[in-house]
């Protein structure tokens, strides 16, 4: 809403003149935005193709483009991670800590951006480092899930099975119905061979999210045995991943 000057000497013709600068600026404003989006979403299109450094330069452009939003910075950290771990380029590891950080600046409770500056800080040697990035977040946000649910993702990668039980345990006293840590929570319980428990676990996580085809196949094995089983390996991933064995995944 435009407001007319106070004094009364103003024409007309400024002020129409005034306001159609001003959207003007709106519409370059929002025509820039729409390109930042549409840069990342053929940056993500790339880098599902392996394509990461043609995916970099979409990231990239669409950070000039829009500047203030987190997800050019995720997504370019995402990019660089990989290159930096596939192709050994330290350099690429230490712009993706500097973009995880920019992405974290605007949206301090970007989950995929603080699961993947964990594992940078976790497989560069500062495990320390990465647990307090976490536990940080957690202290911040005492209602929600995610950050428990990623503390228990770096605990069990770390060989911390107990502890990584213990915190989605919590993650599901915060939020009862979350899919995520509810397969979680089963899965670690699976390969300890707690399978009944497992079972229900699984089975409460698919009636809040179906759509987990290698959770409800699990689920099917588990039924189907009239024996003990044993722990299904993860599916294999046609993308490359990290040493953790955590892909980044970029977002739109």
């Amino acid at each position: 809403m435009f407001r007319r000057h106070s004094q009364p000497t103003e024409s007309a013709v400024a002020i129409w003149l005034a306001c159609g600068c001003a959207l003007v600026s709106l519409a370059v404003s929002g025509c820039s935005n729409m390109q930042s989006q549409a840069a990342n979403v053929e940056g993500v299109r790339l880098y599902q193709q392996g394509n990461y450094q043609q995916a970099s330069n979409r990231f990239q452009q669409a950070i000039a483009q829009n500047p203030t939003s987190p997800e050019g910075y995720y997504n370019l950290a995402a990019a660089l991670q990989q290159t930096g771990t596939l192709y050994n380029r330290p350099a690429d590891l230490q712009q993706a800590e500097i973009l995880y950080n920019q992405c974290l600046e605007r949206d301090p409770n970007h989950a995929d951006a603080h699961r993947g500056l964990a594992v940078l800080l976790n497989e560069t040697g500062r495990q320390k480092d990465a647990f307090s990035l976490l536990n940080n977040w957690a202290a911040a946000n005492p209602t929600s899930a995610e950050p428990k649910i990623e503390l228990a993702r770096l605990l069990e990668e770390t060989g911390q099975t107990d502890q990584a039980k213990t915190q989605l345990v919590e993650a599901l006293t915060v939020d009862p119905h979350n899919a995520r840590a509810l397969t979680a929570l089963g899965r670690l319980r699976d390969q300890s061979g707690n399978y009944a428990q497992a079972l229900s676990d699984y089975q409460r996580s698919l009636s809040v999210n179906r759509f987990q085809p290698d959770v409800a196949a699990r689920v099917a094995q588990l039924q189907a045995a009239t024996t003990p089983v044993v722990a299904a390996a993860p599916t294999p991933s046609a993308t490359p991943r990290t040493a953790s064995g955590w892909t980044p995944s970029v977002r739109y």
